[in-house]
């Protein structure tokens, strides 16, 4: 199917009134993506261009800037968040749970919830048998945390035009990769409904640092003005922000302030939520049939 003919267009000034519970005003829901990148492949990302202006494998100082995120940006995040008391969501390449175990399990120690970005990092198109990697990836995270995820987020939002299809039918409850809304929204398909909640590629690290080339306090100030907005609107109608980051970008030690401070901004507000996607699910499930 088509996107239009998995969902009709929507208004949100045209929708039915929706409540946060205990008058709350707005959900702040942060991501934090963690992925493995084949040293065997292109990198996902490269921060330094190769000096001959062509690719190069295997491909040591992109393969090395990702390994630091991992290595040392992800315990910032960890110890941030420790802090804070807030329980992000993790996003996570399954083969993480078996390249990167610490890592891992000090998400599933600290109550984060795990949704699922695919087996590594590489886009869906690129898999030969989607429905295989998508069972592949929710077993290896089951089997690593005695939970299997409810959410799903493509690497690089990457779909086919029957990724949605395979993964309700693999039981996928929620997506992240429809950038369409302010709300957590629905699709149709083949095998049931699937819920998009509404993940950010505005507020996302990569697209500010590592696509446009801003610096960090460019990515506080869209954030928190982002927030302001949303929480200006939120005096009518409950609002959701997402945060998105990734270890090798936002954890690095000149960056780390500049997430600090989006949260030290956002703590001076009455009436935010920090849920992760199973929450905010959850949820929306229970207002679904609110008129």
């Amino acid at each position: 199917m088509q996107p239009r003919e998995r969902t009709p267009y929507s208004a949100i000034v045209d929708r039915p009134q929706i409540r946060l519970p205990d008058g709350n005003r707005i959900v702040v829901w942060t991501i934090i993506n963690v992925e493995v990148w084949d040293i065997s492949r292109p990198m996902a990302r490269q921060v330094l261009p190769a000096p001959t202006g062509q690719p190069v494998l295997p491909d040591v100082p992109n393969w090395t800037w990702h390994e630091y995120g991992m290595r040392v940006g992800f315990w910032r995040f960890h110890e941030l968040y420790e802090h804070l008391g807030i329980k992000p969501t993790l996003s996570i390449n399954a083969r993480v749970c078996r390249d990167y175990p610490r890592v891992a399990q000090a998400a599933h120690d600290a109550g984060w919830e795990f949704m699922a970005h695919s087996f590594e990092q590489q886009p869906i198109q690129h898999e030969k048998d989607q429905p295989a990697v998508i069972a592949k990836t929710l077993n290896t995270i089951e089997e690593f945390t005695g939970k299997r995820p409810v959410g799903w987020l493509a690497p690089g939002l990457t779909e086919t035009l029957d990724t949605p299809d395979h993964l309700a039918a693999a039981g996928i409850r929620y997506i992240g990769d429809w950038v369409y809304d302010d709300e957590p929204a629905e699709i149709a398909t083949k095998h049931g409904t699937l819920v998009t909640l509404p993940y950010s590629i505005e507020c996302n690290d990569i697209t500010v640092m590592a696509v446009q080339h801003h610096e960090g306090d460019y990515w506080t100030r869209k954030c928190i003005d982002t927030f302001d907005q949303l929480y200006l609107e939120s005096a009518k109608r409950p609002k959701f922000m997402a945060i998105a980051i990734h270890p090798y970008i936002s954890g690095q030690p000149f960056r780390i302030k500049y997430l600090e401070a989006v949260y030290d901004h956002i703590a001076r507000f009455a009436g935010v939520l920090h849920w992760n996607g199973e929450q905010m699910l959850q949820w929306y499930l229970g207002q679904a049939n609110l008129s």
